[in-house]
């Protein structure tokens, strides 16, 4: 975590030296001091990160190193502060800008005091990590990889058999994917989030009769999260010479990892085996066993279990392997399970039901959270009601306080102790967002990218870095999808309940972000980021930070109706990056919003907000603003003073059917949007204005993943097709006419931007343009109003990887045809308003399109 802090802060620095030669003029000498460092102990911290749980001196030291990292953002954000006032111009007096000089000058001495003072700080800091002799020494490593191992082989089976209430069917299916007849070797990956029981169902299958007979070798090795393949392959080796009861050979210790893979092969080549590998971590570690084990056409298998989708994936590629995912239990499931460790029988009091249920929903399903928990409640007393009340009002608390929760809470933390540094805080930012949430997927990837999270990679753009994030995080098991659109995308993520308050503590040790829900919450000293759920009255009697840099409010209701920042936070946000107000209830744009000039994220998204005012342009480092489902209809010309923008978000529905034409409303944009050159996405702006010139100067917008157009007009049509033709990125379109009969013409793009996924086209066709066909990426296409002549299935039906097809209004003749081996992909299609269909012809093997 503290890497991550540091290597944030050495990029922004770095960046300022390189952007902002003018503003630190004088003090780049200093400022480069401190960048170097910092990258002396960058290194370092990595290690420390790691280890710092295990070593109470080491955490200490990186939370310090934290802080400073810290102060000296906040010391940069405030230096370019005094430097963020316009130009004095005009008729300002000579003694007003000889004012504003002095003010500039003295925050640039204030500024050196403070870097010279904090690079103080990180020198002694860099000198107290020499005290603890760790870096470049491999024992330290190795040893923290022992550790692990060793709690992986004691802690993996906290569960017995029995507590997998639903354990017999998982058991039988497995036993005949193992023994089915099947020659070449093959791979079982059995996976799932940690506490989900797939340890102890694989020690049920692999030490069934049935099983051990069938396989003449069988080997259970726990790989577990760090592993030294040398001890690894050599635990295997001896594992082996166990089971066919020979002695193993004393040279086998002295081998190398390729003498050991060959003796391996040799050992296993003319058996018929079963080795299990149990909490496999990483695809590399799998790589290292794979080409340990031969393929010797007798039937034999592996089967592992782990936590990561990616590892499972990778171990079976090709037709030689197969994927068990492991699920939550069942409401009734999890309720047995409760009732069998808390009251050692099928039913529970009446008067603690309630109670059960509640804790049951913050189990989320998961056995080894139910068994834990149930343990605890069986040592309650059954008539004080209260005590059981505290632990379904409190089960953080319970999970860091309680010595019974402390292996669940360790075998949990696994998980987020072995992701990368720079998803830790990706990770660790969940926990802003209230419990049972569902987040929106891309509100958290521009979170992401607002907060600084996303490091930097060759040839993607930084919201391409956060979709890497996220699929990282779904792989290891540590977020789950909360909604799927038609096409398979994931729409929103949720987090489960248990690891989510595992998350929130971790997130309180280190300073990361705090929750305002209650009256007795404490905040941190300096908290960096604040989530308000529900109210904001116990804000306005707190002392507020600072330091402050994320305010995010959700569902607070009328108590926002008269926003104000300086009643909520006396002191001022002035080094505010995020102001996330989601739903607020809010008419008129919050005036002091315009003074937090560091703003990168600022949302007003369902908000009742009219009008955007002029000095917008003061947000000159702005990189999302969401508008959508507000009430803002034009923009001001001074929002092209931001040419950080990346997500420009102004439209909202009002759907009463989904058959309603006008139930889209877009914006007005000044001329010149255009110039906003790094945008990524552009909804739903409005064409009817500057007779056409806009759609022409949209060519500039080279970089948009998302545009949507409303009200075309048709003669403007060309000018959007050569647009839309150097738009090499873009993955949507859509393009309404203004009116229902009105014509859009889109039949002059000649070559179509190559990965285009989804295309929305509202109002009437002459023919469906000719380049949709051609489009191999498209996965969903909603066609409305469009009044074709011909038939659009005969066209449309080879396209290779469509998902989602919605025709309305779409045709007026007679007959629709879908032909064999037609739309081999399509999971969706609706149909409706075809007044003139008279048939539509189905040919054999295209039965599956309609059934």
């Amino acid at each position: 975590m503290a890497e991550s802090v540091v290597t944030f802060l050495v990029g922004k620095v770095k960046s300022l030296l390189e952007g902002e030669v003018n503003l630190l003029s004088g003090i780049q000498a200093q400022v480069k001091d401190m960048v170097n460092e910092l990258e002396r102990i960058q290194a370092f911290l990595r290690v420390a990160d790691a280890r710092e749980d295990g070593d109470p001196q080491l955490k200490v030291w990186v939370k310090q190193v934290r802080e400073v990292a810290h102060e000296m953002e906040d010391a940069l954000d405030k230096f370019r502060l005094s430097y963020s006032n316009d130009p004095l111009r005009g008729f300002r007096t000579s003694l007003k800008k000889l004012t504003c000089i002095i003010k500039k000058w003295k925050a640039c001495h204030e500024i050196a005091a403070d870097i010279e003072g904090l690079n103080s700080k990180v020198r002694s800091l860099r000198e107290r990590r020499d005290a603890y002799n760790l870096v470049g020494e491999a024992g330290s490593a190795s040893s923290r990889r022992i550790g692990q191992r060793q709690f992986g082989q004691g802690d993996a089976l906290l569960l017995e058999a029995a507590d997998l209430v639903a354990i017999r069917e998982p058991k039988k299916q497995l036993i005949e994917l193992l023994m089915k007849h099947e020659p070449g070797r093959q791979v079982l990956s059995v996976v799932g989030m940690g506490g989900l029981g797939k340890t102890t169902l694989v020690k049920q299958v692999y030490e069934d009769p049935k099983v051990k007979k069938h396989f003449k070798v069988h080997a259970w090795i726990t790989v577990s999260q760090s592993v030294n393949m040398n001890q690894f392959l050599r635990l295997m080796i001896h594992n082996i010479f166990q089971v066919i009861q020979k002695p193993p050979e004393e040279e086998v210790d002295s081998m190398d990892n390729n003498q050991l893979r060959e003796r391996i092969k040799k050992l296993l080549q003319q058996s018929r085996y079963l080795i299990v590998l149990d909490d496999l971590w990483h695809i590399d570690a799998w790589d290292v066993i794979n080409h340990s084990i031969p393929n010797n056409k007798l039937g034999s298998r592996v089967m592992l279990t782990t936590r990561n989708h990616a590892v499972a994936h990778a171990s079976c590629l090709g037709k030689q392997g197969m994927i068990y995912l492991l699920e939550p239990l069942s409401v009734e499931e999890s309720r047995s399970l409760l009732y069998k460790k808390t009251f050692q029988a099928d039913s529970c009091p009446p008067n603690l039901k309630s109670i059960c249920d509640c804790i049951l929903s913050k189990c989320g399903g998961l056995p080894l959270a139910i068994v834990a928990i149930g343990a605890v409640l069986a040592a309650k007393d059954k008539r004080i009601v209260d005590e059981w009340t505290a632990i379904c009002t409190s089960i953080g608390a319970e999970i860091q306080e309680n010595d019974h929760l402390d292996n669940m809470k360790k075998l949990l933390y696994l998980s987020f102790s072995d992701l990368p540094y720079q998803l830790k805080s990706c990770f660790l930012y969940l926990s802003i967002f209230p419990d049972l949430y569902r987040i929106e997927r891309m509100r958290l990837i521009r979170l992401w990218l607002a907060e600084g999270f996303l490091i930097e990679m060759e040839g993607k753009t930084p919201e391409e870095v956060a979709e890497s994030y996220l699929k990282e995080l779904w792989d290891r098991s540590l977020i789950q999808a909360a909604e799927i659109a038609t096409d398979g995308r994931v729409k929103s993520y949720r987090i489960h309940n248990v690891l989510r308050e595992i998350v929130i503590s971790k997130s309180k040790e280190q300073n990361f972000a705090a929750i305002e829900k209650e009256k007795d919450i404490v905040w941190p000293e300096k908290v960096r980021r604040l989530s308000i759920v529900n109210s904001v009255q116990n804000v306005q009697k707190k002392r507020t930070p600072s330091t402050l840099r994320s305010l995010l409010i959700f569902g607070v209701e009328g108590s926002l109706s008269d926003f104000s920042i300086p009643k909520l936070f006396p002191i001022g946000l002035q080094l505010l990056t995020v102001l996330d107000l989601q739903g607020a209830h809010i008419e008129v744009f919050p005036k002091e919003v315009v003074k937090l000039v560091l703003l990168r994220f600022l949302s007003l998204r369902g908000s009742k907000v009219k009008q955007i005012p002029t000095s917008i342009k003061k947000l000159r480092y702005l990189q999302t603003l969401d508008l959508k489902h507000s009430h803002v209809v034009e923009l001001p010309a001074e929002i092209l003073n931001l040419k950080q923008l990346r997500h420009l978000l102004v439209y909202r529905y009002e759907v009463e059917s989904y058959a309603r034409f006008n139930s889209k409303y877009g914006v007005k944009v000044p001329a010149g949007i255009c110039g906003l050159e790094n945008l990524q996405k552009l909804c739903k702006i409005e064409a009817n204005q500057d007779n056409g010139a806009l759609m022409a100067d949209l060519e500039r917008l080279t970089q948009l993943r998302r545009l949507g157009i409303l009200k075309l007009r048709e003669e403007d049509g060309l000018a959007l097709c050569l647009s839309i033709q150097k738009m090499k990125n873009l993955r949507a379109l859509s393009v309404s006419s203004g009116e229902k009969e009105g014509t859009i013409d889109l039949s002059h793009i000649s070559c179509a931007p190559e990965f285009l996924q989804r295309l929305y086209l509202t109002g009437r066709l002459e023919n469906l343009p000719h380049w949709i066909s051609s489009l191999q990426n498209l996965v969903r296409l909603f066609l409305k109003w469009s009044r074709l002549k011909e038939d659009p299935v005969v066209h449309l039906q080879r396209l290779p990887n469509l998902v989602h097809l919605e025709l309305l209004q779409v045709y007026d003749g007679e007959s629709l045809h879908f032909e064999a081996g037609g739309f081999p992909n399509l999971k969706l299609l609706g149909i409706d308003k075809l007044e003139e269909l008279q048939l539509v012809k189905i040919d054999k093997g295209a039965e599956g399109i309609v059934s």
